[in-house]
């Protein structure tokens, strides 16, 4: 009689035990028979963690994001349904290649898109299967273009961030002001910023990097104005029984009251409450970095600037106007926390300095 295996679990944890006509149990895997089942024609079936468990376990342990997590395992389903359900520890590189593969010729994904897909199966055979896999030969790899970023003049941010108001406001004017990527901003804390030292720290960045950008004097008054607001919800939580904030690296089990301080509350917190899953106490989130997005795609909308401008565009603005004043590139970088420099170098194209900074003979 065949042996199904779990779609998606452990197989090496699966254990099925069926009596067969001489009335002995026998185990597939261990050969032990165990006491019998009322049931003659009963097939006990005993389970590990599943396979997706197992993943989030693994990432877990090495404290990778959940962002990342929700990534790859949203790929690994992916991989599993396009070869019909079996199961990974069935498969290896010529199925990997062939899913890859069909994200760059039919679904026309691209390269960033691919390459995240095959760091979730790379993850998933050599940190979870413990199994290393040979070169993917006849993978069709996605083309990545040579795109320069979208970069908004001064004139053109001064007339999107007077088209906001508000919190929104506010935040479009740190992502231009410190060059902050959306989630940066919007999970940004009190004590993140220091405005005796004109400094505003980044925790876990991209790459859980932590890196020191500029704090812009102008928004002195507007931050402290929106902190006395955030204070006096926050102690009106605190009062209600609530005014906790989820901590980072399970702070909470060291400084159990951390979670209720000042200091590591959101800069940007939510206007609702949510009851968190693992403790059960109700609490605020962040403000949730769609809303600023829509907020900014509202303003480019009414300003008629004829750009495809988003949040992130803000960012770009920041380095290119950095480069134009004459601040080096290693200096942006840092700011940026961009882990290599090849990767500032690309506002360097946007500046149309070089062999195409020449004057046109048109304008002579």
């Amino acid at each position: 009689m065949s042996i199904e295996r779990e779609q998606i679990g452990n197989p090496a944890s699966v254990v099925r035990l069926e009596r067969p006509a001489s009335g002995q149990l026998t185990d597939f895997r261990t050969q032990v028979a165990p006491a019998a089942p009322r049931n003659p024609a009963l097939v006990v079936v005993t389970h590990g963690p599943r396979l997706l468990d197992r993943v989030r376990g693994a990432m877990r342990t090495r404290h990778m994001s959940p962002r990342t997590e929700e990534a790859y395992i949203g790929w690994i389903r992916r991989f599993i349904f396009f070869h019909g359900k079996r199961h990974p520890d069935e498969m290896g590189e010529e199925e990997i290649s062939g899913f890859l593969s069909d994200l760059a010729i039919r679904q026309h994904v691209s390269a960033s898109t691919q390459n995240q897909a095959l760091a979730a199966l790379l993850f998933l055979y050599e940190r979870v299967l413990d199994r290393e896999l040979d070169w993917l030969g006849g993978l069709v790899h996605a083309k990545r273009p040579d795109r320069l970023p979208v970069v908004l003049s001064r004139d053109e941010v001064k007339a999107v961030l007077e088209r906001m108001d508000g919190v929104m406001r506010l935040m479009a004017t740190l992502l231009y002001g410190c060059g902050l990527r959306v989630l940066e901003c919007a999970s940004l804390r009190v004590k993140d910023l220091d405005f005796d030292r004109h400094e505003l720290m980044v925790r876990d960045g991209k790459g859980r990097k932590d890196r020191v950008t500029m704090l812009p004097g102008r928004l002195d008054a507007p931050l402290r104005a929106h902190l006395t607001t955030v204070r006096e919800s926050h102690q009106i939580d605190l009062d209600a029984g609530w005014g906790t904030v989820v901590l980072p690296d399970a702070l909470d089990r060291k400084y159990p009251s951390a979670s209720r301080d000042w200091c590591w509350q959101w800069l940007f917190p939510a206007s609702r409450h949510y009851v968190d899953p693992v403790s059960g106490q109700r609490r605020r989130h962040h403000v949730h970095e769609t809303v600023l997005q829509r907020a900014v795609a509202h303003a480019v909308s009414a300003t008629k600037i004829g750009k495809h401008a988003t949040a992130h565009t803000f960012r770009h603005s920041f380095a290119t106007h950095l480069l134009e004043a004459g601040y080096d590139i290693r200096t942006i970088q840092e700011l940026l926390g961009h882990k290599d420099v090849r990767t500032t170098m690309i506002y360097t194209h946007v500046l149309n300095r070089g062999g195409r900074g020449v004057l046109s003979p048109f304008d002579m």
